[in-house]
């Protein structure tokens, strides 16, 4: 038996999350049965989603997120010790699982075998792992860019924004973003995208995306919602495409954000919006992996990891990004 530390939630948040919103505990994991693999987490995963996604949850239980993991001892062949793999078993620093009775929605996936020793693990949770797949389907199933076309992004900085942007102009399009501060936006060029600004700066977002994007957005990767998704539809061209991600601006209201109705707007420019999550897509993330892995190692995609350090942070990590502390994807290193 290991002793295993584990993060339960304990009260549904209230505005922005807060460390005593968590409980930390301490337990032993059983012994293993026939089947079964015990994994030791190198990395966990935080990432805005939880906070929406945790209305729904409830208390009591251990705090959702995707590891990183190495198997530590092992009673099934298909997982032997050693083995690199990612689950969604939440915020601990070790799990059982049984191999051979996986649960459908959190499949115990292995690192690619071809996966490069030169690469930090850390990226199979972040632009090689389900960010970097949200960035690549997202982008290319959805809006389906074409070369010379605009694409913008908000929340271009994060771990999802930075690689849309990438992924744009390797597809020969015009990449705009907008991020939270002027180290942000500083990184964003040194990217490559083609204009950047600080919303949090600018004396109007309306004037902002005019000069950013003066031929108009032909592809709207939306990952905060709101206000800015309001103003951002006036400057859609005709036949435009939107793929919602996410909303991070309204996960922390008390109250629906209200505002103008889009219907109209969305009519009259001939778009379609579509809103996504990117399990849809799993059966084909090996293929996504394979290309991101492929544009990194060829320097076609760059990467910025916030990583925090010890376990006990998780808390903080999750509550930083809301506040915008990290450029590029936040990880916790176990």
């Amino acid at each position: 038996m290991v002793k295993c530390k584990r993060f339960v939630f304990l009260h549904h948040f209230d505005g922005l999350p807060k460390e005593s919103d968590f409980q930390l505990v301490e337990e032993e994991t059983p012994e293993l049965k026939d089947g079964e693999l015990l994994m030791e987490s190198i990395f966990t995963s935080v990432d805005p989603y939880m906070r929406p996604y945790t209305r729904s949850l409830p208390e009591g239980i251990n705090m959702i997120g995707e590891a990183c993991a190495r198997v530590v001892e092992s009673k099934n062949p298909d997982y032997p010790v050693g083995t690199v793999v990612m689950n969604n078993y939440g915020w601990r620093t070790h799990m059982v699982l049984d191999g051979n009775n996986q649960h459908p929605q959190m499949p115990i996936r292995k690192a690619p075998e071809d996966y490069p020793k030169d690469l930090p693990l850390s990226l199979l949770l972040g632009a090689v792992g389900m960010p970097g797949m949200t960035a690549y389907f997202g982008l290319l199933k959805l809006c389906e860019p074409k070369e010379g076309e605009t694409v913008f992004v908000n929340g271009a900085a994060g771990a999802v924004g930075s690689l849309v942007g990438q992924i744009a102009k390797i597809k020969g399009c015009k990449a705009v973003g907008a991020a939270g501060s002027d180290d942000k936006v500083a990184w964003l060029k040194e990217l490559g995208f083609d204009a950047a600004f600080n919303y949090k700066t600018v004396s109007s977002l309306d004037a902002a995306l005019k000069e950013a994007a003066p031929n108009g957005i032909d592809c709207y990767f939306d990952n905060v919602g709101a206000d800015f998704t309001t103003a951002v539809l006036k400057h859609m061209n005709q036949f435009g495409r939107i793929a919602i991600c996410g909303s991070i601006s309204t996960y922390n209201d008390k109250e629906p954000a209200k505002g103008p109705y889009p219907y109209v707007t969305i009519l009259s420019k001939q778009l379609t919006v579509h809103g996504f999550i990117v399990m849809r897509w799993f059966k084909e993330w090996p293929q996504g992996m394979a290309q991101m892995v492929q544009w990194i190692k060829e320097g076609k995609i760059k990467y910025r990891e916030h990583v925090t350090e010890g376990f006990e942070n998780m808390p903080k990590a999750f509550i930083g990004l809301f506040a915008g502390e990290n450029t590029g994807k936040a990880v916790v290193k176990i």
